[in-house]
């Protein structure tokens, strides 16, 4: 059974801890990696700029891929508002709260990384204070408020989140207040009382709020809903019946609910078939490729708690790390199904455990849905998951808190062999440091990289750079334009740091429209090299996907040939010629 005490001065203490140390780690190499696609689409947007100010089909110099990160002064909301509607497929608060933290900073010529992550990192260390409150609320527990704030601090999904340009941290906050607003709600069903007015509008307002930052709160949602559904009818089954003042607030809050994701339903038509949603497209699964969703679930929700260097340098590291996170895993499941089959058992926990499980397995169920059902693998990027991430952490905390209460009253830390178990202070602080590691991880970028690395394309260029030089990709979304602001943000920081010659002339650069018949970018890059010195050097990025014989044909006619192994970095697929040599 968990404490029941009031909050003293040194939960106050504990809790300023624990924010400082998170605070620390979100804040840390903030501005160390480079900007990805998703995070230009996050400036360019709240910048209230467009991407469609960029022309394409023709040739570019590095800067005007650059303008659409600059400050407008006359930009408002409205125009966020309407950029979102017409070249995107995202509500708006997060981006209007942007635009508002952008005008803060001191203005320059182009808005970096450190501007556009802190608002993420911001809201993610007002996380920390969240789950300690829920935490208290959930378990009444202190030692479970600080445990849930803890993980909070150190978790490597949490860090990795909060160092995105991007809008997951916001959702979290309000996921955390509307699984509050759920368990105060099932609480009052269970004593027959009413729900207080304060709790309904404010439950939907929370909703509202969330569906208004991100679209997959729907998700959070949905699992939350399905986790009181699965409750009533157990209490149903035992005989409950709830008074029509009862049913009737809960329905209004439910209509509620409905009503502020209603709001958004013609954004969501044919956002399904929109090109940028395309990636997450899996129809053609085959053998083992089936069990990738289930797999992806399981990596997401381990690195809430623990990350290893995956992605160093080393392939015996990496193979280290994957052969340790396996073993956590396994540790991990051991003592935390032990602990909430414990904990359900006890009746003044046994509510919080079923809702917290429920609102978890819910979202898992919804995922896998959509992934097989819909042939939509959303699983594949791990940032979704913040829809569940809440109750994870909260789950894991009442196991632990109940393990730390076990050891205080058996006395000291417990001997090893309790360790391995999963059991005692020192099981626990074991947990608490390998999140601590999974974080350094992050923050040293051998783990949770981003998603894209225009820094790996411009290091291959810079070692075998020629002028002119031309880089062109095959664009269907401003996707690849995102793509391509990171190779000349990019260019432009080496040139800063003096990694490349300030002297150098930088790349020209070509936005090729593609077709559904990818054939316009070929014609297009063969009209602009006839417009180009005869002699220079071709990047080609991402244009696998396009008519290979087709394009074969226009480099033979250009006499380009192969001048370097084709580069594979993440995001980017390039391949470099030497034109005009031949000729």
């Amino acid at each position: 059974m968990l404490h029941k005490t009031q909050i003293q001065q040194r939960d106050w203490l504990g809790l300023g801890l624990w924010v400082g140390l998170g605070v620390v780690l979100r804040f840390a190499n903030l501005e160390a990696k480079p900007l990805w696609t998703d995070e230009f689409s996050t400036l360019v947007f709240s910048l209230g700029n467009s991407f469609r100010a960029i022309p394409l089909d023709q040739v570019l110099p590095l800067e005007a891929l650059l303008r659409p990160l600059q400050a407008d002064p006359t930009a408002t909301l409205g125009d966020v508002g309407q950029r979102l509607t017409q070249e995107s497929n995202h509500p708006p608060l997060y981006f209007m709260l942007m635009h508002g933290w952008l005008r803060l900073w001191p203005t320059s010529d182009v808005t970096g990384a450190l501007e556009a992550r802190s608002l993420a990192a911001v809201f993610g260390s007002l996380t920390i204070p969240a789950f300690w409150g829920l935490g208290w609320v959930a378990w009444r527990s202190p030692t479970a408020a600080h445990l849930a704030a803890a993980l909070a601090a150190v978790s490597p999904f949490g860090v990795y989140l909060a160092q995105e340009a991007r809008h997951y941290t916001l959702p979290t906050l309000w996921g955390l207040a509307s699984l509050a607003c759920l368990l105060l709600t099932v609480r009052s069903l269970q004593a027959a009382v009413p729900l207080p007015w304060w709790l309904c509008l404010g439950w939907v307002g929370v909703n509202g709020l969330g569906l208004a930052t991100h679209f997959f709160v729907g998700i959070t949602l949905l699992a939350e809903a399905i986790a009181l559904f699965g409750w009533m009818l157990y209490r149903y089954g035992r005989g409950d019946r709830w008074k029509p003042l009862v049913w009737s607030r809960l329905g209004l809050t439910a209509v509620g609910t409905l009503a502020t994701a209603a709001v958004w339903l013609p954004l969501w038509q044919g956002m399904g078939d929109s090109e940028l949603t395309q990636w997450v497209y899996r129809g053609d699964r085959a053998g083992v490729a089936w069990l990738d969703p289930l797999g992806q679930i399981i990596g997401s929700t381990l690195t809430m708690l623990y990350l290893l260097p995956i992605q160093a340098a080393s392939d015996r590291v990496q193979l280290a790390s994957i052969i340790g996170l396996v073993a956590l895993l396994l540790w991990t499941g051991l003592w935390l199904w032990r602990g909430c089959w414990q904990l359900s058992r006890e009746a003044e926990t046994r509510l919080t455990v079923a809702l917290l499980a429920g609102v978890w397995l819910g979202a898992i169920a919804l995922f896998l849905l959509i992934s097989y059902g819909f042939q939509r693998d959303i699983t594949s990027a791990f940032r979704y998951s913040f829809v569940y991430y809440p109750a994870v952490l909260l789950l894991v905390a009442g196991v632990l808190a109940q393990a730390w209460q076990n050891a205080s009253t058996r006395g000291g830390l417990w001997p090893l062999w309790f360790l391995l178990l999963g059991r005692g202070k020192g099981a626990i602080v074991l947990v608490l440091l390998l999140g601590l590691v999974g974080s350094l991880c992050v923050l040293t970028n051998v783990a949770y990289q981003k998603t894209h690395r225009p820094d790996l394309v411009v290091q291959a260029m810079q070692q075998q750079y020629s002028t002119p030089t031309l880089v062109a990709i095959a664009h269907r979304s401003h996707g690849q334009t995102g793509r391509m602001m990171g190779l000349a943000v990019e260019w432009q920081r080496q040139v800063d740091s003096a990694a490349i010659q300030p002297e150098l002339a930088p790349p020209l650069v070509l936005l090729a429209q593609d077709n559904p018949a990818r054939k316009r970018a070929i014609a297009t890059l063969e009209t602009s090299l006839a417009t180009l010195p005869p002699v220079l050097d071709l990047w080609l990025v991402n244009f696998e996907q396009t008519d290979g014989d087709r394009l074969a044909t226009v480099l033979r006619r250009a006499a380009c040939t192969e001048a370097a192994p084709r580069l594979r970095a993440d995001g980017y697929r390039a391949q470099r010629y030497r034109c005009g040599e031949s000729r």
